[in-house]
């Protein structure tokens, strides 16, 4: 499950600041509101199995675990391989020239990242951090752009990929451009807990601090906070030892006009 997110302010004309816009169509397919059984977010192919044409290489891959808050590269680094998360979760940030930090995306087990080396980018424009116990694997960039070539459905596969997250960043921006950040909140949990995903759901998330969600919604920490006491209350989520439970009704909110 690939999460984007653009965390800078951008005012629009003529759109009054609490009119909630509904998202494109392509981030309403699939739609479904029965009991118990609810989706109304984008989306998302099923994974497809990156081992067999990886186990092929034998030189220009390497794998490395990375610790929580650990730099896999950083803004200006030289841009020469493709990483895929084998495991685990990483965020993409950029920093302006300001100082400004914003998190552009959260990307889970089983995407790409990186891929601008293979269109010529030269220098990383963003940074990449784990923010949990992360397996990558490194793919040198020649080494990649042989692997496409020779592997047919391998890169029929990386391009599905590549198309699913930019549709999906799409339907991020607009959410995040045009609708409330509890909206936002709510949209993004059940995304963690893969409701309106081809695999089965997994309405209890893992613990993930405040900040860590006000960041990926462009919002502050108390607004969180906030939402998460009103959604308790309201019955839409819950807390145990394991983390957050997320229950099909919290869709009311990303339907809510």
């Amino acid at each position: 499950m690939a999460t984007s997110f653009a965390t800078q302010a951008i005012t629009a004309s003529r759109i009054s600041p609490d009119r909630s816009i509904p998202l494109p169509q392509i981030a309403h397919r699939g739609l479904k509101v029965v009991a118990n059984e609810s989706s109304a977010l984008p989306e998302q192919g099923s994974a497809f199995d990156l081992q067999i044409p990886l186990n092929k290489l034998m030189v220009g891959k390497s794998r490395r675990e990375y610790l929580t808050g650990e730099s896999i590269f950083s803004q200006g680094d030289p841009s020469n391989a493709v990483f895929y998360i084998q495991g685990g979760k990483i965020k993409l940030t950029v920093v302006s020239m300001s100082g400004k930090e914003a998190v552009i995306s959260h990307l889970p087990a089983g995407s790409f990242f990186g891929e601008a080396s293979l269109a010529g980018q030269k220098l990383r424009i963003s940074s990449a951090y784990a923010i949990e116990s992360t397996t990558i694997v490194r793919i040198e960039k020649t080494v990649m752009q042989d692997l496409i070539h020779r592997e047919p459905e391998f890169a029929e596969q990386f391009l599905a990929h590549l198309l699913s997250r930019n549709i999906r960043m799409e339907a991020d921006l607009v959410d995040h451009l045009f609708n409330s950040s509890e909206k936002r909140l709510a949209r993004l949990l059940m995304l963690m807990a893969n409701f309106g995903q081809e695999s089965k759901p997994n309405p209890v998330i893992a613990k993930i601090s405040q900040e860590t969600l006000s960041e990926m919604i462009g919002t502050t920490r108390s607004r969180v906070s906030f939402f998460l006491n009103r959604f308790r209350d309201l019955g839409y989520i819950d807390y145990n030892g394991a983390g957050m439970q997320i229950n099909s009704s919290l869709v009311n909110v990303v339907l809510h006009d």
